[in-house]
């Protein structure tokens, strides 16, 4: 928004500061003169010689009392406008200079620079939790970059895929008219599924972490029976048993979301599972102030480093051993996202035995708390 040229802070400062001293000073000068003229009597004359034989002149005492005075007075309140110009625009620069500081760096995080941190020094004032507050804000920005970096990189290389696929089954096709039409067709038609569900997931994880959903009761016991109903054929064919159990689990938040964050756990427990005679556990519980969804599954061993990594997008894990079902790679990225869009908190726990615990803790509505 444009805005009017006016007076630097630093100058506002000065001329408050000048003024201040100023008018202190007057202060003082008045109380100074009213002072002197409480012991001066209103008739009391003062004789000036003007010879050696005694004859002089006289004068009120008040009257050449202010002659002095005056002149004076005013020569004091020069040197203190000036005194108070010169030491307002000093201190103010000194008082000022962590605000340059901060400035220069919000002009460098304009021109995209998001790596620079003020680090200021000194004593924790305002203007140090200022700055501490602007470089904390700037590494979040510039980790949020790098991820959204990250993210659209690997998004354009899983959608290029599928597309390079299609355009080379299509090129074959072409040169080839008399070749197999139905399995180019049944190929085509796998690598446009494939394509399909990636964008699903993209738009999905975009409208998760918007935060533009309606929030109303939701028991995550109920949605822990319709994604392992929904799922159930699922596991069967990849020889899973799926064990539930647990509490009435009420959390506040969308229940669309929450069932598909239920639906990707369970889905992933199950495709990344033992070849054959897999168990995937899910159960509810509900803590102090929080609700528990956990799944846990059998599975090989999978080192706490690549557990750390598992919610970012496209990443996947090099111990999975089923292929079918193998998703777009964003499947605990829509976790992670929803879960934190319902202000709670995601864990993942490598067994010990192998597979993977995943733990989801949200807010628990008030019947739980008071409860």
């Amino acid at each position: 928004m444009p805005r009017r040229p006016g007076a630097s802070v630093r100058l506002k400062f000065t001329l408050s500061y000048a003024g201040f001293i100023v008018l202190a000073g007057l202060l003082l000068l008045a109380a100074v003169w009213v002072f002197l003229l409480r012991y001066v009597p209103d008739r009391a004359m003062l004789i000036v010689p003007d010879d050696d034989f005694g004859n002089g002149s006289v004068f009120p005492v008040r009257s050449r009392l202010l002659e002095v005075f005056a002149p004076r007075a005013a020569a004091v309140l020069a040197f203190l406008l000036l005194f108070g110009l010169a030491g307002g625009w000093f201190l103010a620069g000194r008082m000022l200079a962590p605000l340059t500081r901060i400035t220069d760096a919000t002009r460098r995080v304009s021109t995209g620079s998001l790596a620079h941190r003020i680090r200021l020094e000194g004593s924790e004032d305002e203007f140090r939790e200022l700055a501490d507050a602007f470089d904390a804000m700037l590494a979040r920005l510039e980790a949020h970059a790098i991820e959204q970096q990250r993210f659209v990189a690997n998004a354009s290389h899983e959608l290029r895929t599928p597309l390079a696929i299609s355009k080379t089954l299509i090129d074959v096709a072409r040169t080839d008219p008399h070749g197999d039409t139905h399995e180019v067709i049944d190929r085509l038609h796998t690598v446009n599924t494939r394509a399909i569900d990636l964008i699903e997931a993209l738009l999905l994880l975009g409208r998760a972490g918007q935060r533009s959903f309606t929030r109303e009761s939701v028991d995550l016991s109920l949605l822990v029976e319709e994604a392992t109903e929904t799922l159930l054929p699922l596991a069967e064919k990849n020889d899973v048993a799926l064990e539930t159990g647990g509490d009435f689990a009420a959390t506040l938040g969308s229940p669309a979301l929450l069932l598909q964050l239920t639906t990707n756990l369970v889905h992933n427990a199950i495709v990344h599972n033992l070849p054959a005679q897999g168990t995937v556990w899910v159960d509810t519980s509900v803590r102090a102030k929080t609700v528990v969804l956990t799944v846990e599954n059998t599975g090989e061993k999978i080192s706490p480093q690549l557990a750390s990594t598992l919610t970012e997008p496209f990443q996947r894990g090099s111990e999975r051993v089923s292929t079918d079902h193998a998703g777009v790679g964003l499947g605990l990225a829509i976790v992670n996202t929803i879960t934190r869009a319902h202000d709670g908190t995601l864990t993942l726990t490598p067994r010990a035995s192998g597979g993977i615990r995943v733990t989801v803790e949200l807010p628990a509505t008030a019947q739980h708390i008071d409860g």
